[in-house]
């Protein structure tokens, strides 16, 4: 008998995102630290999430590859780990080959498990699912033949992990991906009693929910969501003079206070807003509405125990109605078949300022929903959002009450590839005449910025007209919806 020592180097996951990097926030391990399969190593923030990332591997940590703060991308080394196998001699060479044909085959099941269940889920922005490179496509033959050498072989109950991947005693869920983990904790499903539907029984995102919904109403702990203190500081505006960095700016002349990366959600917010700037033939039109009849309404349906459905939400409901009269402004442009796609049913996003950026979660089927169910799932959507656990589903339509920032009005950017956002600015007192009066009234303004290739004035501003209207007259707007 003899000692084998085999060094596995795991690489940044496709966390199931169609993204390429994520940033390294910090790590959990350091070098010297022996960890068993699936601990938490480091703690990476994609574009949609933060998110503990698991090593497929146990053993020693001989090496960290990274610093924190720093950005990898998907497929660069993450961690180096030591293992050590108890082997005859003679067979040390083979079995060490063995253990890390394996374990690549497990490190690569990250691709193969998002895949299978899980799609893209960064909120409010488009995504792509990245090609497959030489290097991918020879992991996902190494997890084929480890897959056939498995069924050549004794029988394995689905869960089960192959190779030096394999807990002492017992065997590991057939599950790698941080994503499926992480809901897997929030809905309260224990993995080792799931018997995956992926690839070589692999544990998807579909089978959690699945289990999550079969599985009686429990009390799951909480997620704390995001660790604050784990986030990039934010610079303070009152840093005195002396502490200002020696460099200086080349155009003013200026000290340079801070330098701030461009990376994570503010990058993809960037990319995602430039290209909407140089794609998109957009322009805006506007009306100022007498919201009165509105704000009155919303008052009388306070209850003792029950808020009102907010002002958001009439106007999600006029809105969806809006959409299904002018679908023109339900769709997106598809370049590469040079069509105009308009959709059925509206996925409604909202614009949500977060620590984070500002994203935008959608709620789903919104033209389903009545007034008061547009209000509980618009508040879910953004809470979920700010805690960074908003599910995938991407809008169709984006609405933005930049009120809350105390302005009147906004010629807002359209969320591509979305043909349109319609914004509502802050509904305050105003001289307004009625009937030949001059009396105090709500008013707001309702501005639209729509793409002039999915459709003429002519749709914007009927759609425009017809949501104004029924903020000035709701009543009635509900009762003929």
């Amino acid at each position: 008998m003899g000692r084998v020592v085999s060094r596995q180097v795991f690489t940044l996951p496709d966390l199931g995102e169609g993204l390429t990097e994520a940033e390294l926030i910090r790590w959990l391990v350091g070098v010297g630290d022996t960890i068993a399969v699936d601990a938490p190593v480091a703690e990476v923030e994609t574009a949609k999430a933060m998110v503990e990332v698991p090593s497929p591997y146990a053993g020693v940590i001989a090496e960290l590859h990274g610093t924190e703060g720093n950005t990898l991308d998907v497929g660069a080394p993450l961690i180096s780990v030591d293992s050590a196998t108890e082997t005859d001699t003679d067979s040390a060479t083979d079995s060490a080959t063995e253990a890390t044909v394996a374990a690549e085959a497990t490190a690569a099941s990250y691709v193969e498990e998002e895949r299978a269940g899980s799609g893209n889920v960064l909120i409010g922005y488009g995504t792509s699912e990245l090609p497959a490179t030489g290097r991918r496509r020879g992991r996902r033959r190494a997890t084929a033949q480890v897959g056939a050498s498995a069924r050549a072989g004794a029988p394995q109950r689905a869960g089960a992990q192959v190779g030096s991947t394999q807990r002492a005693g017992a065997e590991r869920p057939r599950v790698t991906s941080p994503l499926v983990r992480q809901l897997a904790r929030r809905s309260g499903v224990d993995l080792t009693t799931l018997l995956g539907s992926g690839p070589t029984g692999l544990i998807t995102r579909g089978d959690v929910e699945r289990a999550g919904h079969a599985a009686p109403a429990a009390a799951p702990a909480p997620d704390p969501g995001p660790d604050p203190s784990a986030a990039a500081p934010i610079p303070s505006p009152t840093r005195a003079p002396d502490d200002l960095p020696a460099s200086s700016d080349r155009r003013t002349g200026l000290p340079i206070r801070d330098r701030i990366p461009l990376r994570g959600v503010r990058k993809a917010i960037a990319q995602t807003l430039l290209r909407s700037r140089t794609e998109i033939p957009e322009a805006t039109t506007w009306v100022d509405v007498d919201a009165t009849e509105l704000v009155a309404l919303r008052a009388s349906l306070a209850t003792p125990g029950r808020r009102p459905p907010s002002v958001l939400a009439f106007l999600a409901r006029f809105t969806v109605a809006g959409l299904q009269t002018f679908p023109e402004l339900n769709a997106r442009i598809d370049t590469e078949r040079e069509e105009i796609v308009q959709l059925a049913g509206v996925n409604l996003g909202i614009a949500t300022q977060t620590d984070r950026g500002l994203l935008v979660p959608a709620v789903a089927a919104a033209d389903r929903l009545s007034v008061r169910a547009l209000d509980t799932a618009i508040r879910a959507a953004t809470d979920a959002a700010r805690t960074g656990t908003a599910d995938p589903t991407r809008g169709s339509f984006t609405l933005n009450n930049y009120g809350g920032f105390g302005v009147d009005g906004s010629a807002a950017i359209i969320n591509h590839p979305e043909v349109a956002i319609l914004g509502i600015g802050r509904i305050i007192q105003r001289p307004w005449v009625v009937d030949g009066q001059i009396v105090a009234r709500h008013v707001g303004q309702l501005s639209l910025v729509f793409d002039h290739r999915a459709c003429d004035g002519a749709a914007a501003g009927g759609f425009l007209r017809h949501v104004a209207d029924a903020v000035e007259h709701p009543l009635e707007a509900l009762v003929e919806d």
